[in-house]
């Protein structure tokens, strides 16, 4: 593969923007229903830098083929230590491991922060995305039926987490947390 993982710059934002909005306009694993503006755009990306808690990260050989995030997972301060994740390919280029090689360079990156979980939503069915979040060590946590709507349908949402600060292979989750589902309010 010649493709390169690197931190995204504003140079990449349109290239970002209409692989984001395929998916906006004909699937739903977001639950946007318009496209994204280049101004909500650029806005959007004034939240990330190359290091900290919030990145944004671009595969790319001659062109940005994806894109990875970590966002704040919600704004109270409680949830400081945590993160949502995201990657989002272009649709000519899925099937490639772009999204393997995403996530290979985030985490890692990510485990170096003050941050104890980092969590990734899946609108279902998406059979790909989840094993791509399983392939990184991220387990089931909550399942939700029909959150939100798109399409003229609902659909489910499957909340995935991962432990930061620890090597994959230590993380196990208590047998109660593994019975319960877990719990927690989220919007995708």
């Amino acid at each position: 593969m010649s493709e390169v993982v690197r931190p995204a710059t504003a140079a990449d934002l349109e290239r970002i923007n209409e692989i984001y909005n395929h998916y906006v306009v004909h699937s739903h694993a977001t639950f946007e229903i318009e496209p994204v503006t280049m101004a909500a755009r650029r806005e959007w990306a004034t939240h990330y830098a190359a290091t900290g808690r919030y990145r944004l990260l671009a595969v790319a050989d001659d062109r940005v083929l994806g894109y990875a995030t970590s966002s704040p997972y919600h704004l109270r301060a409680a949830y400081e230590t945590s993160v949502e994740v995201s990657v989002y390919v272009d649709p000519d280029a899925t099937g490639r491991g772009l999204g393997a090689l995403l996530y290979g360079a985030l985490l890692p990156a990510l485990e170096g922060e003050d941050l104890h979980r980092a969590y990734g939503g899946v609108s279902l069915p998406n059979p790909a995305s989840v094993a791509l979040h399983e392939r990184f060590g991220f387990r089931e946590a909550a399942r939700y039926s029909e959150q939100g709507r798109k399409f003229g349908r609902y659909w489910d949402v499957v909340w995935l987490e991962r432990p930061l600060g620890e090597p994959v292979t230590r993380r196990r989750r208590p047998p109660s947390a593994r019975r319960s589902g877990g719990a927690g309010s989220a919007s995708r």
